[in-house]
């Protein structure tokens, strides 16, 4: 006989309500009692029943992660470390691509509920601030990146998981500034997808500078179409073309930076001797590169970690009691590698 919910409260020594906290991913139970429930459950194999909890809380079970490139190794990191946290809340995760398009972004901002999804963790490339105000699905959202509009002192339409860019940009370029790079590209610094990103690395960027003493200079603030491997060669062909003097890029994410160091190669400069280099999110090929890819590390465990919490704890909450929306700031570390590990020659 298939065991029940009270077999698995026996067993575990808890209340049959702790084991339904435990089943609908509830936030308010104890680490150490949910690890105890779960080996119960592996223990009876114990199998929920997803129809009936369905129907009784008007839940399908399923959340969606909405990116916009299902096929960029940083947003495929997130997408693997956002299924294990459903997982483990006895969620189905569903992933849509938005290529980064603003239309496209609206209407699954506006049209989840459809899909019987009970909650969408977003990462938004196009829409404002306005658009989010104006969101008719009612069904909970967390965002990921930084705040639409990306100003202080505007309302957060919803839970945002963050990390610090201005803060994680100075890192990298203070870093570059460190091995007596002086003349450093910023690769990225304008873009027609995540301005909002873009804009807060470049603030970073000039931090750094300016705390050297070392003037902005226009002509090293590299525009990108997009943020692929191509995008980053590209402008730095462009750059090394027009002869300017540069002797280290801060690459406002990995594959523009892996990009750019294939165009260096090409243009007959030794990374790092000739150019130093600096990535931002530490993707796997960055650590496999030759040289290897010094790079700013989110923390990307905390970051589906935390929006999994996020949606867990606005499903728990009845309407009248749900938390104000907040944006929760998860780490970041420097990681020095071989592409930024001498001196300038």
């Amino acid at each position: 006989m298939a065991a029940s919910m009270r077999d698995v409260a026996a067993r575990a020594g808890v209340s049959p309500r702790t084991v339904s906290n435990v089943v609908n991913g509830s936030p308010l139970v104890a680490a150490a009692t949910r690890t105890r429930v779960e080996q119960a459950m592996r223990e009876l194999r114990y199998r929920p029943n997803a129809a009936a909890r369905s129907l009784r809380r008007a839940r399908s079970g399923l959340v969606a992660l909405v990116v916009p490139e299902v096929d960029s190794p940083y947003f495929g990191e997130i997408a693997a470390l956002l299924s294990r946290a459903a997982e483990q809340r006895q969620w189905t995760l569903l992933i849509e691509q938005t290529g980064g398009d603003a239309e496209r972004e609206r209407r699954l901002l506006d049209g989840m509920r459809a899909q019987l999804v009970d909650g969408v963790v977003f990462s938004p490339w196009a829409l404002r601030a306005a658009d989010l105000a104006q969101r008719r699905d009612s069904s909970p959202l967390v965002l990921l990146g930084e705040r639409v509009d990306g100003h202080a002192g505007d309302p957060v339409p919803a839970d945002h998981v963050v990390i610090d860019n201005v803060a994680a940009a100075a890192e990298a370029t203070a870093h570059l500034l460190a091995t007596g790079r002086r003349r450093i590209a910023a690769v990225g610094a304008r873009s027609r997808v995540g301005d909002d990103t873009a804009r807060l690395r470049l603030q970073g960027h000039h931090r750094a500078l300016a705390a050297a003493g070392i003037p902005r200079d226009p002509d090293l603030e590299l525009a990108v179409t997009a943020l692929h491997r191509a995008d980053g060669a590209a402008a730095v062909h462009r750059l090394l073309q027009r002869g300017t003097d540069v002797d280290a890029l801060f690459c406002f994410t990995d594959q523009l930076a892996l990009g750019a160091q294939r165009a260096a190669r090409e243009h007959g400069l030794r990374v790092p001797e000739d150019l130093a280099v600096v990535g931002f999110d530490d993707v796997e090929d960055g650590r496999y590169a030759t040289p290897s890819l010094t790079t700013i590390s989110p923390d990307k465990h905390a970051i589906a970690e935390r929006a999994a919490q996020c949606l867990a704890e606005r499903l728990a909450a009845a309407p009248d009691d749900a938390p104000p929306p907040r944006t929760v700031v998860v780490g970041h570390r420097l990681l020095v590698r071989e592409s930024s590990g001498t001196s300038p020659a």
